[in-house]
């Protein structure tokens, strides 16, 4: 019913390859002119395909880019000397940023110190001054522990 598949080697295929043929353009005469905005009209070219079709279009030219000033080159010299004050600058602000948190730290362990010793003295300060009612803790009788110091019985 169907065809048995017929296998070629590689060799054996052909390839065919296509080139376009180019056209000459016909003579024609002179057309009116026209006026148009100054700069370069394209060329219209016409290209002859292998099965006879003819393609007409504009040729396209591939853009040139504007040609780039031409650098002075710069010195290894002058590279390293920027370099190295961009470094100097940056070691420059590190330590800027270093003294002032040092310094911040410094006026925060004085003022914890101050706060401590106004609390502390504030605490000293109420238990000297407070009222003597009753006063708690133990009462020691001064002669009975001289005694008991010196091992006397009695």
């Amino acid at each position: 019913m169907y065809p048995e598949p017929v296998r070629h080697t590689s060799a054996e295929r052909a390839v065919e390859v296509h080139q376009p043929t180019p056209i000459q353009p016909a003579v024609m005469a002179p057309a009116p002119l026209v006026p148009v905005q100054p700069g370069t009209v394209p060329s219209v070219a016409s290209i002859l395909l292998p099965d006879g079709r003819v393609v007409t279009g504009y040729a396209i030219n591939p853009a040139q880019p504007e040609p780039l000033a031409t650098k002075p080159a710069v010195s290894r010299a002058a590279v390293n000397v920027a370099l190295g004050g961009v470094g100097f600058l940056a070691v420059c602000g590190g330590l800027l940023l270093l003294t002032t948190f040092i310094t911040a730290l410094t006026a925060l362990i004085t003022q914890l110190i101050t706060l401590a010793a106004v609390i502390f003295g504030g605490w000293i300060a109420v238990q000297i001054f407070k009222p003597h009612g009753h006063q708690g803790g133990t009462t020691v009788n001064i002669r009975k522990a001289i005694f008991k110091r010196n091992h006397f019985h009695g």
